[in-house]
């Protein structure tokens, strides 16, 4: 595979601690959810990349199928839990926004962008990923 870009983040403290991209780009502070301290989880840092990730892989998927959507907006939540086996799992539903197609053209649009966006395709086969999709 030919690596486009890499970058790198360090985290300390864990979800209660501190993270920051080592570029000095971005930092931020962790809390734990529910704990009513400031600061944002693992799992919305992974929904806001996600989000940002699908719904650049829509155009690219738009030009393959020869598509015009007018309009799209990509919503990702993100839940955590616990498996049978005591590990935990990510859960995730995203949900896509297009304007200017068809229902039929639309969801064909997302399932396509569904197998070219990177977190898609990291998360394949390995986390529950339901698309849910809306013409408008």
């Amino acid at each position: 595979m030919k690596i486009f870009y890499k970058t790198r983040a360090t985290a300390t403290g864990g979800r209660a601690g501190r993270t920051a991209l080592d570029d000095g780009s971005l930092a931020l502070d962790l809390a734990l959810p529910g704990s009513g301290k400031a600061g944002a989880n693992p799992e919305q840092l992974f929904a806001l990349g996600y989000a940002a990730c699908f719904d650049n892989a829509l155009p690219v998927a738009a030009k393959k199928l020869q598509l015009q959507p007018t309009h799209t907006a990509t919503s990702v939540e993100v839940g955590i839990g616990q498996t049978a086996e005591g590990g935990y799992a990510l859960d995730i539903d995203l949900h896509v926004e297009v304007k200017g197609l068809e229902q039929a053209d639309a969801q064909r649009l997302v399932e396509t962008a569904h197998k070219i966006c990177p977190y898609s395709n990291a998360t394949r086969g390995n986390v529950d990923v339901r698309l849910h999709v809306t013409a408008a």
